[in-house]
């Protein structure tokens, strides 16, 4: 933990960074580069869309060629070259366009282009992937950190993935405070200075552990083993699978004495599974008895192949995580705006602005994380046995019930806003809606750790950092979704009346926001469904990476206790120095 703990300091500085540019980002570009409302949302939307996908570049980097530690040092400082250089156009009059109040002389505001245009998305997309390439790593070098088959560090490793998220949290609360203020009262080219300032101090912090950190090296390319594995099974897809497995090229199975199938003593090594079959055409050695090699592309073996497995029966989780990511959405922007139609006042001279509702769930986050990990583990793991108190399938599914919840309660709340200011002509006060905010920070924090906590806890050698950059594409297509919807949404309702639609007025009085967010809590609620049949198919998953001592020690039941056997109690890369 005290070598993770010199990564969760970059965490908390990248986060706050980052957090600080993003959130008031399109007020920059409207004001300062004139760009008009419809674009400027794009260039935001475009902006941590990329970032995030730009994640699996980071996470395929990492362990394929360069390894965590250095792929987080090069792209912090691409990502800090990106806030110095916002900083330095924001602060230089002459790489600007022209001064200009774009609400009361919009027409006649001269709109970045050519050169200053040039260096604004030069700036912003340094800043996108340098922060895409740097986020995956950083959980997946500080669970490197942790020896896997030592049942303490075991332990100590879900308790890291609790900390993450608690520095997450940290760094988006101050960055949804502190520098939202500092930008909104002393300027945006202060405002990305600090941002600057911040992520060096997450470089410094990251450097000053070198001397404690366990690095990982490299695998070579990740991606052609599996490549491999398709392009084999189907040039092989003719052939006939043989019915007993162990004649499969490079099968090291053998059944113990309580019928449990696993692999030898080859701790690498995969035991077979009866799953996507034709995946196992991949492994027929078609020169039996022969001294000729077949080409890595035409013949596979076992282990590669149930790698591949793994990967592909994990896809249905990570999808059901991407309806959760568009409630995320709507968070972001239309309860905002729905607090902005609230009465804000909180005291005779000091309002709430409706963005800082967005610091709700990381306030009660700050709070619950520690609770539920010094308290709810300990007393969980006494009566599961789990090593995490509840297991990571067991956390997201919880997480994505609250956000039905939390989707119901916004429905109810607008519902009542809209009445008291349609039927009363009343204004409520804004803190109503808080409960729908509160409970989506408890969907989060179970839902976000959970999905990191699966995939990095997955039987694939040297595949951490990738695995844990797909939970972060799950944001862009939630975000994508989300924008799909509204759109769908608009044109449904909009043709089947006489009306703009459920969300086509600027004004919510006149939407249907409430209708909007009741078919979310719909839709929630059957993906959450959707959760549970998936979740239950791969927790029957054979699949596992138990040494054979292990495996001879427990037995069928208490390996079925575990739901999917192969994350928890594998033994660590041999290569980790």
């Amino acid at each position: 933990m005290r070598a993770a703990a010199f990564v969760l300091g970059l965490q908390a500085f990248e986060i706050m960074a980052i957090a600080a540019v993003g959130n008031n980002l399109i007020t920059y570009v409207i004001n300062e580069m004139h760009f008009s409302l419809s674009e400027s949302a794009n260039i935001v939307t475009n902006f941590v869309g990329t970032i995030f996908i730009l994640a699996l570049l980071g996470g395929y980097l990492s362990d394929s060629y360069l390894g965590c530690f250095w792929t987080m040092l090069i792209f912090g400082f691409v990502e800090l070259s990106g806030f110095i250089l916002l900083s330095v156009q924001a602060h230089l009059p002459h790489l600007k366009p022209p001064q200009c109040n774009m609400l009361t002389d919009g027409e006649n505001c001269v709109e970045a282009k050519g050169v200053k245009s040039l260096i604004f998305f030069v700036a912003l997309y340094l800043v996108a992937l340098g922060s895409g390439c740097v986020k995956p790593n950083m959980i997946a070098h500080g669970g490197d950190q942790f020896n896997q088959s030592n049942p303490k560090q075991s332990k100590k490793l879900s308790t890291y993935f609790n900390a993450a998220y608690f520095a997450f949290s940290m760094g988006e609360l101050f960055a949804l405070t502190l520098l939202v203020w500092i930008q909104t009262h002393s300027g945006m080219d202060v405002g990305f200075g600090v941002s600057a300032a911040v992520m060096a101090m997450g470089l410094i912090s990251l450097v000053s552990g070198t001397l404690y950190y366990r690095n990982k090296p490299p695998q070579g390319s990740i991606l052609t083993p599996i490549a491999q594995v398709f392009v084999a099974a189907i040039l092989k897809r003719k052939q006939i699978c043989p019915s007993n497995p162990q004649m499969l090229h490079g099968s090291k199975n053998r059944v113990l004495n309580n019928g449990v199938v696993a692999p030898s003593a080859d701790s690498g090594s995969l035991a077979h599974t009866q799953r996507f079959r034709f995946l196992d055409k991949a492994c027929i050695k078609i020169e039996v008895g022969t001294n000729v090699e077949e080409s890595p592309w035409r013949l596979c073996s076992v282990t590669q192949v149930e790698e591949v497995k793994i990967l592909i029966s994990a896809i249905p989780i990570f999808a059901c995580t991407i309806v959760f990511n568009t409630i995320l959405a709507q968070l972001q922007t239309f309860s905002v705006q729905q607090g902005g139609a609230m009465d804000t006042q909180l005291a005779k001279s000091f309002h709430i602005p409706p963005a800082s509702l967005q610091s709700i769930p990381y306030i009660i986050l700050i709070i619950v994380v520690p609770l539920y990990d010094t308290f709810f583990v300990p007393l969980a793991r006494k009566i599961t046995g789990h090593e995490s108190g509840i297991s990571p399938l067991q956390r997201i599914g919880a997480g994505l019930c609250f956000a039905t919840f939390s989707m119901v309660s916004a429905a109810i709340m607008e519902k009542k806003r809209r009445d008291a200011a349609v039927d009363s002509n009343k204004i409520l006060s804004i803190f109503w809606i808080t409960p729908q905010f509160l409970i989506f920070g408890l969907s989060e924090m179970l839902t976000a750790v959970g999905l990191i906590e699966f995939f990095y806890k997955q039987s694939l050698k040297g595949m951490q950092a990738f695995l844990t950059a797909i939970t972060y594409c799950s944001y862009s297509f939630g975000f994508y979704l989300s924008s799909l919807l509204v759109s769908l949404v608009n044109k449904i309702t909009s043709s089947s009346s006489s009306n703009q639609g459920w969300l086509g007025d600027n004004d919510l009085n006149k939407d249907r926001l409430d209708l909007f967010y009741w078919m979310l809590a719909v839709l929630s609620f059957l993906n959450f469904l959707s959760y549970l049949f998936w979740a239950k198919w791969y927790s029957y998953s054979p699949i596992s990476l138990l040494t054979t001592t292990q495996q001879e020690t427990l037995g069928d039941d208490h390996l079925n206790n575990y739901g999917f056997i192969n994350s928890s109690k594998h033994s660590v890369d041999e290569s980790i120095p």
